[in-house]
């Protein structure tokens, strides 16, 4: 394993840091420092946590015995976190965005003049003027 932090996933969204240390804490294992992870915007929880234990000896022990447990009416999902993959700098443009794009061979030209089309220059429609 080589770690003594553990990922907890599919936890009850009501759970707090004093639940999970004392979900965590027994058999004698000692915790670190409990993450549970929230969500940037709305602040509530989404589901899972980062646990950090003494020792990977506890890590080992939770792993083998909360995984795949009840807890709160939901089954535990414990294993070993791993490291945080490196997801590149925000967001990124890519595409082509939205508006006219080329279709290629569809045929550009569907004939017809569309130019006739009512608008009067305004495109809020019906020739109704100026709103009020």
């Amino acid at each position: 394993m080589g770690s003594s932090r553990v990922y907890m996933g599919n936890l009850p969204f009501s759970v707090d840091e004093v639940q999970l240390r004392t979900l965590c804490e027994t058999e004698g294992r000692k915790i670190k420092e409990v993450r549970i992870i929230s969500d940037p915007e709305t602040g509530r929880p989404r589901g899972f946590a980062f646990v950090e234990f003494m020792t990977e000896a506890d890590a080992q022990s939770c792993i083998a015995d909360l995984n795949n447990k009840s807890f709160g009416g939901r089954t535990l999902t414990v294993n070993e976190a791993r490291a945080r993959e490196n997801r590149g700098g925000g967001g990124g443009g890519g595409g082509q965005g939205g508006g006219f794009r080329d279709r290629g061979d569809r045929g550009g030209d569907r004939g017809g003049d569309r130019g006739d089309r009512g608008f009067g220059g305004d495109r809020r429609g019906g020739g109704r003027g100026p709103r009020r």
